[in-house]
């Protein structure tokens, strides 16, 4: 039915697609691409509850807060673990989209990235928090489609595509074919954990306690997933666990491989276990175009070589990996009557 109070709000309000990450939101305006890009990170007053940081100036905040006031991350393996504080960080988001454009009101229609394995409650609760947030429409799409189209694989045809989204709190595995997901995995295993696995080593081995960021910086400079060409190491700074002081201890990019073992393992049997479900004549199809890895995790050195020498397949990272999602959001976004078929579910617009 057509409402014409929408059909209005539209002529001044900019299609957006979002990928709500557990580490990082990226948000996609139609015809302007990608113009936000960050932390998922909301500090808040406890005793007002009120939101005092969102993103990048909230995630300066971790580990250096008062103790009325605490930084948080309000998703976790994906999916929405702080209701009030997701819709306040979108509103923000939303808001902060529309700031430079003229004339431009922020009410628009939001493709979302949600997580494979999701709940039916989930995927409510992530519509509910973009309708809240001021969305006059919301979309989802589950996430290996929305990396598959971003990272330009063929979706829609009748060849096979495999993707790999390894994200901050979920690894996506995905095989698809004519717009439909054929297999596909949704494992929690994934940046987060790698972190954890460093900071727990770090404990374990050296007595030695570091906080998340330290051990995400780690991971990013020498963490890998296979031998390095050349092996590296880096200043581990934290509190020695037996006296209590400051300690600073130089690790290898051998060790940090050590520590990421389990976590690159898990996910590595997750891509061999899909590859197994796979139909044959998708895996010939498969052979013949290679796997794609997007998401943040696809950046860790060696990854590509691991997955390749372990499926005796070609396995590339997708160009701007950590973008794909967003930039399929968006794809869709642009050709909503063409790739309507690929979103996952969608919600009517907000009854005024």
């Amino acid at each position: 039915m057509f409402n014409p109070i929408a059909a209005f709000l539209g002529l001044f309000s900019l299609d957006i697609g979002i990928d709500l990450g557990t580490a990082n939101t990226l948000v996609y305006v139609k015809g302007k691409g990608i113009i936000i890009n960050e932390p998922s990170w909301v500090a808040v007053d406890k005793r007002t509850k009120q939101v005092l940081a969102i993103g990048s100036e909230a995630k300066d905040m971790v580990g250096r807060t008062p103790a009325n006031i605490t930084a948080i991350r309000p998703l976790r393996d994906g999916v929405i673990s702080d209701f009030v504080v997701t819709e306040r960080m979108l509103h923000y988001f939303i808001r902060k989209a529309h700031e430079k454009m003229v004339f431009s009101v922020p009410r628009p229609r939001v493709v979302v990235g949600i997580p494979s394995g999701v709940t039916e409650v989930e995927k409510r609760a992530v519509s509910d928090a973009c309708l809240s947030a001021g969305a006059r429409e919301a979309f989802l799409i589950e996430e290996p489609k929305a990396a598959a189209i971003g990272a330009g694989l063929p979706i829609t045809e009748s060849v096979g595509s495999m993707i790999v989204d390894i994200g901050g709190g979920t690894t996506e595995v995905a095989v698809l074919s004519l717009g439909g997901v054929v297999v596909s995995r949704s494992i929690r295993v994934a940046g987060d954990e790698m972190d954890e696995d460093i900071i727990n080593y770090a404990r374990q081995k050296y007595n030695l306690l570091i906080g998340e960021r330290m051990a995400e910086r780690v991971k990013i400079a020498i963490g890998s997933a296979y031998p390095l060409p050349e092996e590296k190491t880096m200043t581990l700074r934290g509190r020695n666990l037996v006296t209590g002081l400051p300690e600073e201890v130089e690790v290898s990019s051998i060790e940090i491989r050590e520590a990421l073992a389990g976590s690159v393992a898990t996910i590595v049997n997750t891509v061999k276990e899909a590859l197994d479900d796979t139909p044959p004549e998708l895996v010939a199809d498969l052979m013949e175009n290679g796997i794609a890895l997007a998401g943040g995790g696809a950046l860790l050195q060696g990854m590509a070589t691991r997955l390749s020498e372990e499926t005796h397949m070609r396995v590339y990272v997708a160009e701007n990996p950590m973008w794909c999602v967003a930039l399929g959001a968006g794809k869709v976004l642009e050709n909503l009557d063409s790739l309507r078929k690929v979103l996952a579910d969608s919600r009517r617009p907000r009854k005024r």
